[in-house]
């Protein structure tokens, strides 16, 4: 079967092009990553559209609604229904009694949050709030790094098929990958991943986070809620990021390429040779 006829891997659609390569043009199929608006409404109340790939959306439901503060446990969120519809898709989120009078008090829309995260965003209290928990991070060698980050090139095919999207893997001490997620937004598939674990009923603190993203304050303050110990991220972290890693207790990686990595934050938890078999 011709690339041009073979069907796009889930999350992704094929499309007609015109392809110039070496000054030749020709015709050819091109898969191109699915992006669509996604609405996340809590019992009846609409409270954040966000742009996401439409995968594992369940998955997403669950990790927004814990990684934003929305729910405190996996067993508060009581159902989710994906309906599609004519613009995109809503995630009918049923939560907790206590929980939706929280979400009451918070209630804003947040529109395309992969770019900034803070639209909608009322007070630079809001902008910025305080994460109080505090996490562990696992004793981990450099070797553990290189081969997560080998183990997730090989596990995404929608980046493969597309080179559009972002990862976020969790691995175990030894660089293992154990659960990986793909999205559009690096938050989002860092919250397709969150909400995987907590569905699966993981204990996420018995592994680290490695995302193919620069490490944001989001993805630091979303790794902490999780409870994981580690953020391992291919790109910079951001002076904030590294503030608030460094009062959570998290190791926060930087540049993690190969064996090559730069760490922040809790350098205590990182050695120079492997982990004993």
């Amino acid at each position: 079967m011709s690339t041009a006829t073979m069907a796009a891997p889930p999350g992704a659609r094929r499309l007609h092009t015109l392809r110039c390569q070496g000054g030749v043009p020709r015709e050819a199929g091109d898969d191109v990553a699915d992006e669509v608006p996604v609405a996340l409404q809590y019992n009846g109340i609409s409270h954040a559209v966000m742009l996401a790939t439409p995968l594992d959306l369940e998955d997403f439901a669950y990790g927004f609604s814990l990684s934003e503060g929305l729910v405190d446990r996996a067993d508060e969120v009581h159902d989710v229904e994906v309906e599609p519809v004519a613009t995109g898709i809503v995630l009918h989120v049923e939560i907790a009694s206590r929980c939706l009078a929280r979400l009451k008090e918070r209630r804003r829309t947040l529109a395309g949050r992969t770019g900034c995260g803070l639209c909608g965003t009322e007070s630079l209290e809001q902008a910025l709030p305080r994460c109080e928990r505090r996490v562990a991070p696992l004793a981990l060698g450099p070797g553990a790094l290189s081969r997560a980050l080998d183990a997730m090139r090989a596990r995404q095919a929608l980046q493969s098929a597309t080179g559009a999207t972002h990862a976020a893997a969790w691995c175990g001490a030894r660089g293992e990958l154990r659960l990986l997620r793909e999205d559009v937004g690096r938050h989002n598939a860092l919250d397709k991943l969150i909400g995987a674990l907590a569905r699966e009923r993981r204990d996420a603190a018995q592994g680290f986070f490695a995302v193919t993203s620069r490490a944001s304050y989001e993805m630091v303050q979303k790794t902490v809620r999780a409870g994981v110990g580690t953020l391992a991220a291919i790109s910079a972290p951001t002076a904030l990021a590294v503030h608030t890693a460094q009062a959570a207790g998290l190791c926060l990686i930087g540049f993690a390429r190969g064996r090559d990595w730069v760490a922040y934050s809790a350098t205590e938890q990182l050695t120079l040779e492997d982990l004993p078999a």
